[in-house]
């Protein structure tokens, strides 16, 4: 991470109408990293670009400008932003599935994935908001390791508590996130 984007945040809480400006230019490689963990788990056949996710959750952040408290909470937030604009993206696709935007399709290798992928991704959403309603802090831990990119080990930093707590969250999350999944009642 950087280390002058600690600064410029700072500037920013003090009231630099720029300095968000200047904190996406210095996070701008983490940022990228972010997005390409993203859209890795998009299937061929995508039109979201690496830049454009990046770009896209920078706009999404001056829109509703939240000021940052430390690079932790930076990122994210760019990590929920991307998050949204995943779940935006993929109910785009599942509304030309049902018809929305008509047209020929060819029954070709990934056509149907990128489908798929949307419903899952939406599901993914749904499943994450229930678990929100449940325990906020296990939810956190799956957006910041899923969504977000981070170790069990910068989670942990960030909560304030250790490791092994993360390690035993995520493995409930997970957990709960797979029964919701598999659409099981229990």
């Amino acid at each position: 991470m950087p280390s002058d984007l600690a600064s410029v945040l700072a500037a920013s809480r003090r009231g630099d109408a720029a300095a968000l400006a200047q904190a996406f230019e210095a996070a701008y490689a983490e940022l990228r990293r972010l997005a390409r963990a993203q859209l890795r788990r998009l299937r061929p056949g995508q039109t979201l670009t690496t830049t454009s996710l990046v770009h896209e959750a920078f706009v999404k952040l001056v829109r509703d400008p939240v000021a940052a408290v430390d690079q932790v909470h930076f990122f994210s937030l760019a990590a929920r932003a991307m998050r949204q604009i995943l779940v935006d993206y993929a109910r785009q696709r599942a509304s030309r599935k049902r018809g929305a935007n008509l047209r020929p399709t060819t029954l070709e290798d990934g056509a149907l994935a990128v489908e798929t992928l949307a419903e899952e991704m939406l599901a993914i959403d749904h499943a994450l908001t229930r678990l929100h309603a449940l325990d906020e802090r296990l939810a956190q831990v799956v957006e910041w390791r899923f969504f977000g990119g981070m170790t069990e080990e910068e989670v942990a930093h960030a909560m304030g508590v250790t490791a092994r707590t993360v390690r035993r969250d995520w493995q409930k999350a997970r957990a709960f996130l797979w029964r919701e999944l598999q659409g099981d009642p229990d």
